[in-house]
């Protein structure tokens, strides 16, 4: 299948998730599963503010990443920090070129085997939302369309998260926001006990547990929900992991 399709096919999903009662949460870990599809990248990750102003990790691809926005989020710097403060891109083509810039980030994430990241807002018009970070392992490098069609994906996120909160009738963006994030601790602690049931890594255990919610057609964070409160068999996930 050529990329235009898929392409086509992505949006019209994406578009189709944004229905009443939809959770911001499960549009962007969809997002950025496509972003991985449609780029020449490697994995990706979706950077929120909070109520103050503060960045937390909405969703990632990979526990690699995760970690490195964790990193940037702590130093307060960074190309994905740095792409949400001014509101515009952030290409990193090469991160040996990035070492003085930013040291802690650039050297991490070298060693983790990536050498480029490229940093797309996720914003609509004056409200600043967060940052759709990418990131390859290969020699080639992103196109002018690549960019596009990212920056498409960074506002099918920005416009997400903000018409649930239309939807929920908040009266401000923070308090969606921070519904989405408490949304993301709760999945992390679902995903902490898969991994102990199931002597998984992080990864694999967070791959069985979307999975599950996928072929069950339920709602993530409902799911992660079930299995911090034991309301559900964990072995029924295990087992129908990949």
């Amino acid at each position: 299948m050529s990329r235009e399709r898929r392409l086509v096919e992505a949006f019209v999903q994406l578009a189709d998730s944004l229905v009443e009662e939809y959770d911001p949460v499960d549009v962007v870990q969809e997002l950025l599963d496509r972003a991985v599809d449609l780029l020449p990248v490697d994995t990706a990750a979706v950077l929120l503010a909070g109520e103050a102003g503060e960045l937390k990790v909405l969703a990632s691809t990979s526990e690699a990443t995760r970690w490195l926005e964790l990193l940037q989020i702590q130093a307060q710097d960074g190309p994905c920090v740095q792409s949400y403060r001014d509101s515009e891109q952030v290409i990193v083509e090469d991160l040996e070129e990035a070492r003085d810039r930013w040291p802690a980030f650039a050297k991490q994430a070298l060693l983790e085997g990536f050498r480029s990241v490229y940093a797309l807002p996720l914003r609509l018009r004056a409200d600043r939302v967060g940052a759709l970070n990418l990131f390859s392992t290969g020699e080639g490098h992103m196109t002018e369309d690549d960019l596009l069609v990212g920056q498409a994906l960074a506002d099918i996120a920005s416009i997400a998260i903000l018409q649930a909160r239309l939807l929920a009738g908040h009266k401000t963006v923070n308090g969606q926001l921070q519904s989405a994030l408490q949304s993301r601790v709760v999945i992390e602690q679902a995903k902490g006990i898969l991994a102990a049931h199931g002597d998984l890594d992080p990864e694999t255990a967070f791959d069985a547990l979307r999975g599950y919610a996928r072929n069950t057609r339920g709602r993530l964070p409902d799911l992660a929900r079930a299995v911090v409160d034991r309301t559900i068999d964990v072995s029924k996930i295990l087992d129908r992991r990949p």
